[in-house]
């Protein structure tokens, strides 16, 4: 029996260490990368950074206000996309999930979290670039849209199925129509786990590179026109670290800085929410 224990003891403390120095290996490039970026955007970051347009090629100094605004407005429209269609397809797969039409659905869904994001911008640009004859800051947040649904239908579906069967019951019996149940009573209770999912596929495909190149392009001068191309902090940090001069390097780190900081607080945020709605149950 002693023998056993100590055995079993060992086999713990080994899977342990293990576990242990598989976190290590999984944090240390994460850790390193962030450390990279840090070290090297914190140079080129200034106020100018953050208030002017970029300056003409070949000269130093400028900055990205345009491609930050960009940024914001390619995942506005990217929201005003995905979150909607995101959050009703969930509610019907997890309300009225049992037909074949459903299940169809739920491949589809899963199918597309896992297409690289550049066969979706070539799908954007087919149907809007090619239909608008240009390209447009419309066309990439319909790209991002695109990107953002499987994340959000997937895990609109798997937490309105966590609501407890009995609320539903209990608004049922009280005569209450059962659209009304799902909009006043399911997705209420659901609504910081469906937040928190918004948060995470809004973090993703705010760094996303390749479905611009083929939508929005870029934009190196003020726009916030949605049917002309607009700037874009992920396409300038391509732009500018394959460029040869040296400030244009700093500018992307510092670029890349930004985004990296901007992802990090919306997946601070969806955390917070994903605990908040811990105490509250």
């Amino acid at each position: 029996m002693a023998m056993g224990y100590t055995q079993r003891k060992i086999v713990d403390l080994v899977a342990r260490g293990l576990c242990v120095v598989a976190t290590i290996v999984a944090i240390v490039p994460l850790v390193s990368v962030l450390y990279y970026v840090a070290r090297a955007g914190v140079a080129g970051l200034s106020w100018d950074f953050f208030t002017s347009l970029p300056a003409p090629v070949g000269e130093s100094g400028g900055g990205m206000k345009n491609a930050i605004v960009g940024t914001l407005i390619l995942v506005g429209l990217a929201a005003a996309v995905g979150i909607p269609l995101g959050v009703m397809a969930g509610v019907y797969l997890a309300e009225f999930g049992d037909s074949r039409f459903a299940r169809s659905v739920r491949f589809a869904a899963d199918v597309m979290s896992g297409v690289p994001s550049i066969v979706v911008g070539i799908f954007a640009y087919t149907l809007v670039v090619l239909t608008m004859g240009r390209f447009s800051a419309l066309a990439g947040g319909f790209a991002l849209g695109i990107l953002m649904l499987p994340t959000i239908t997937r895990a609109t579906e798997e937490l309105v199925r966590l609501v407890p069967s009995t609320l539903r019951e209990a608004a049922l019996a009280l005569g209450v129509p059962k659209w009304k149940v799902i909009v006043r009573v399911v997705l209420v209770t659901a609504a910081p786990g469906i937040a928190t999912g918004v948060m995470l596929s809004v973090a993703r495909v705010a760094g996303e590179t390749a479905p611009l190149l083929f939508t929005s392009l870029n934009n190196r001068f003020w726009s916030t026109a949605l049917d002309q191309p607009i700037g874009s902090l992920s396409v300038q940090i391509f732009t500018y670290a394959v460029a040869p001069y040296d400030d244009w390097h700093r500018q992307a780190s510092a670029a890349a800085m930004v985004l990296v900081g901007m992802v990090l607080c919306l997946n601070i945020g969806a955390r917070v929410l994903f605990r908040a709605r811990g105490d509250l149950q």
